[in-house]
């Protein structure tokens, strides 16, 4: 917060946005920040798909099992009802929500608050994910994380889809996708089709 010349204390809002492949440490990072936050007495309030209930149908959790507590929404609509007089607002998971989402973070932001977002920038098939591109491009910040290749070791570009599904959304874990590089998707993708 800062204040100004008068003494009135002004917020200064924005939009953060966290994302790469899966397993890259998106969630754990929105987690991170969001534990800062609240560490510094700042008002949180952090928001999920309900569709997304791997771990928890309540708390955002990380591969790693890190969790923080979490609230459900059917529509990025949801978010501006819920989050009241916040600081900071989290949301895991945003490419399974509408693309209303960027409006909502928008407003958000220029209202004051702090808007952290994490998800996938890009499906399965490395096309671009739901609201994360146009949040991409309003963000403040954007931070790409990256997690390994499991075939090669180098940094993953990609979350490879191992069980044998058309559907875009798909949930799963290790047993259903796995982080690869431009190089091995690319020789994998090959060998499927040939």
């Amino acid at each position: 917060m800062i204040e100004t010349t008068t003494g009135e204390i002004h917020r200064p809002g924005r939009i953060e946005v966290v994302c790469g492949s899966m397993f890259s440490g998106k969630t754990e990072e929105l987690i991170r920040r969001m534990k800062r936050a609240v560490f510094a007495k700042q008002k949180v309030e952090i928001f999920k798909p309900a569709i997304d209930t791997r771990y928890s149908d309540e708390e955002v959790v990380s591969h790693d099992h890190n969790s923080i507590t979490s609230t459900p929404v059917d529509a990025s609509a949801s978010i501006l009802l819920l989050a009241g007089d916040v600081d900071v607002v989290g949301i895991d998971e945003a490419q399974f929500l509408d693309n209303g989402l960027v409006d909502v973070c928008t407003q958000l932001a220029n209202r004051g608050v702090r808007v952290i977002i994490a998800g996938l920038d890009m499906d399965f098939q490395g096309k671009p994910f739901g609201p994360m591109p146009a949040l991409c491009a309003i963000a403040d910040d954007v931070t790409k994380v990256h997690a390994i290749c499991m075939r090669c070791g180098a940094l993953a570009y990609i979350s490879h889809r191992l069980v044998n599904s058309d559907k875009r959304v798909l949930l799963g874990e290790k047993a259903t996708y796995e982080p690869l590089c431009r190089e091995c998707y690319n020789l994998v993708v090959s060998g499927e089709k040939g």
